[in-house]
């Protein structure tokens, strides 16, 4: 009878082994796909060209962070390294496809803010530049935002320290106040004009000039227009004087003609002159042919006197 009631060892499905190994693959594909889907989003099998950014150091740089353009992700970071000179080499892995936003005069930029992480960005000014080789380096303009906390903290310190300064009770501010305040009262009491000179005695002796400077000044405005009515007036001396310049104009016309009459007669003279002188050349031309025939008469009696044999003299006197 105990051997009736002992249990049964559990009866085991056929074909568990392969079921499992085949789960087990089912689950090592889903794993794969699920990483090479990933792999592909993030643009590992895409073509890419490297960009290298020089920085002076790597502080908020991390391997994987993005270089934006407008705000998309055209690049990332696959190695950062520390060059020759002392900075810092980031490789950055840029695709084929986005390459072409990139020029000769891109400008690459890493700002560190005070909150959250640090943004590679890429600016291009002139998209019609020449395009980027693949490899080319960049020197990268930080904007660290933490940097002018000190400055800011120490501008502030001082701006404290002169407000204090200012604000003291032996300040210049403080002593200018205390004088304004004594300039005011003395203002309501003795005036503006006390205030000035010093004391009211003074101010009455500049009020009293100037009603003397006032009175000077209607007597030289009444003698400013008597000398105006004598110069000025009817009988002054500006009418006598314009008689007296109409007078030497009409001298002047007078003269003017005189000489426009002396200048004819000059005229004429000139030309009896110039038929005086044509006289005088005929009168010479004439002289001269007349001392012409006189020596050929001459030369004619010297002839006869030597040819005529009776004569004792043989002169002939001309007349």
């Amino acid at each position: 009878m105990q051997n009736d009631l002992t249990p049964l060892p559990p009866q085991v499905p056929k074909n568990v082994e392969f079921r499992a190994a085949v789960l087990l693959i089912l689950l090592a594909l889903l794993v794969g796909g699920a990483a090479l889907y990933v792999m592909y989003a993030r643009g590992i099998f895409e073509d890419t060209n490297e960009l290298f950014l020089l920085a002076e150091d790597s502080e908020g740089v991390s391997i994987g962070m993005d270089l934006t353009f407008s705000g998309f992700p055209i690049g990332r970071v696959q190695r950062v390294e520390l060059a020759q000179g002392g900075g810092v080499r980031i490789q950055v892995d840029v695709p084929q496809k986005d390459w072409p936003l990139l020029r000769a005069s891109s400008v690459f930029t890493l700002r560190r803010g005070l909150v959250g992480g640090s943004n590679l960005r890429a600016f291009t000014g002139v998209p019609d530049d020449p395009p980027l080789a693949d490899g080319v380096e960049f020197k990268v303009l930080i904007g660290d935002a933490t940097a002018e906390i000190p400055r800011l903290v120490a501008d502030a310190r001082e701006l404290m320290k002169n407000l204090t300064a200012l604000t003291a009770a032996d300040s210049p501010i403080a002593a200018s106040l205390a004088n304004l305040q004594s300039v005011t009262e003395q203002l309501k009491t003795r005036g503006a004009l006390g205030v000035l000179l010093g004391d009211e005695a003074n101010a009455k002796k500049l009020i009293s000039a100037l009603d003397r400077t006032n009175a000077l000044l209607a007597k030289v405005d009444s003698i400013a227009a008597k000398a105006d009515a004598q110069v000025f007036g009817s009988k002054g001396v500006m009418p006598e004087a314009r008689e007296a310049v109409a007078q030497i104009n009409g001298a002047l016309n007078e003269a003017r003609a005189s000489l426009k009459k002396v200048d004819l007669i000059l005229t004429d003279a000139q030309a009896i002159a110039s038929n005086a002188k044509v006289a005088t050349n005929d009168l010479d031309q004439l002289r001269a042919e007349v001392d012409t025939s006189l020596r050929k008469v001459e030369g004619m009696i010297d002839q006869l006197n030597r040819r005529w044999p009776f004569s004792r003299q043989p002169e002939i006197k001309l007349p």
